[in-house]
């Protein structure tokens, strides 16, 4: 089976990180999230990953030389223009040939679904397409699908208010589809899948989903980046992984709690890091505090940083007292 990884995007809110890295290489516990996101899918029997590329292809070039990850083979389909989600999908799968029933998923999301369940979902339903749908607390925020006892999806309710909808499942990212799919993407036209795709579908009858409650989170914000990285250091996810990445120098007098340190990463004495991440090559000098930030930059002796992100050119000078910055100020930059 094949699938399509939807890598395309600016990574605006993230930014300043993906100044430099684009999101999907962004590493969560020391592994790039595109590993843990490949690995998943070659746990339910992928053996070709599509990568739907846009915006800065050449760092996935360089990150996978050997055109694999995760033991899966990766083909790399990178568009001309901004095609949108489904213009993005069906370019990629024309481009490596997909004929047959394929997944595809977004690249900013992290999520311990059974892949494996879903393909089988989806096929005993005798389904076009079928969605991956996850409960939310506060659906306002979202657009919720609503289905019937089948499992067919009735309608799409964006952002709805009290008393529209019982529904409180959202679209979670992750679809199985059917190759006859590309015959509603025409090729090389800008076209959404959510607003477009999927609703003509519905009126079809022909799109099915799968709710499920298992561990998800959508990465793409510092908050939620921030918790997906501690979620698999603190117990939160039965897969736990190392908090400290090989050749990271942490100071014998550093305090760290509940926080990663990333590859190559220096942390100086007496420094304290609570619930933080510190990503691969930055530097934390003597006697910093980070709380609930994130950074990839320069951190300078004796400065404390409490919900913060720092890129890789960010330099926090000496004493710096910063609250909820973002160095440099992607508001500043072009």
């Amino acid at each position: 089976m094949q699938a399509v990884i939807l890598v395309g995007g600016f990574g605006t809110r993230l930014r300043p990180l993906t100044f430099t890295t684009p999101k999907p290489l962004l590493p969560i516990a020391n592994v790039r999230q595109l590993e843990h996101l490949i690995a998943s899918l070659g746990s339910a029997g992928v053996t070709r990953a599509v990568l739907a590329l846009g915006f800065k292809p050449e760092p996935f070039f360089q990150a996978f030389p050997d055109g694999s990850c995760a033991g899966v083979e990766l083909h790399y389909a990178v568009e001309p223009e901004p095609l949108d989600t489904a213009g993005a999908i069906g370019f990629a799968a024309r481009d490596a040939g997909i004929d047959s029933t394929f997944i595809v998923m977004n690249g900013d999301i992290l999520s311990d679904v059974d892949l494996s369940a879903l393909v089988a979902f989806h096929r005993s339903k005798g389904a076009e397409g079928t969605l991956h749908l996850t409960p939310v607390d506060d659906p306002s925020q979202y657009g919720v699908v609503e289905t019937d006892g089948e499992g067919w999806v009735r309608r799409f309710v964006e952002k709805p208010q009290p008393g529209e909808t019982d529904s409180r499942v959202i679209n979670a990212g992750t679809y199985v589809l059917e190759p006859s799919v590309l015959d509603r993407m025409p090729p090389m036209q800008r076209l959404s899948i959510e607003r477009a795709v999927f609703p003509a579908m519905v009126a079809d009858g022909r799109l099915a989903a799968m709710a499920t409650d298992d561990y998800w989170i959508d990465t793409g914000r510092p908050d939620t980046y921030l918790k997906a990285n501690l979620d698999l250091i603190d117990g939160t996810r039965s897969l736990i992984l190392s908090s400290v990445g090989p050749n990271a120098h942490v100071a014998a007098t550093a305090s760290v709690t509940r926080s990663v340190i990333g590859e190559g990463a220096r942390v100086e004495g007496g420094s304290v890091l609570v619930d933080s991440v510190v990503l691969p090559g930055a530097q934390v000098g003597p006697a910093v505090r980070l709380e609930r930030s994130l950074v990839m930059g320069t951190v300078g002796e004796g400065a404390s940083l409490v919900d913060c992100v720092v890129g890789a050119d960010g330099v926090v000078p000496a004493r710096a007292q910063l609250v909820a910055a973002k160095v440099p100020d992607p508001a500043t930059m072009g």
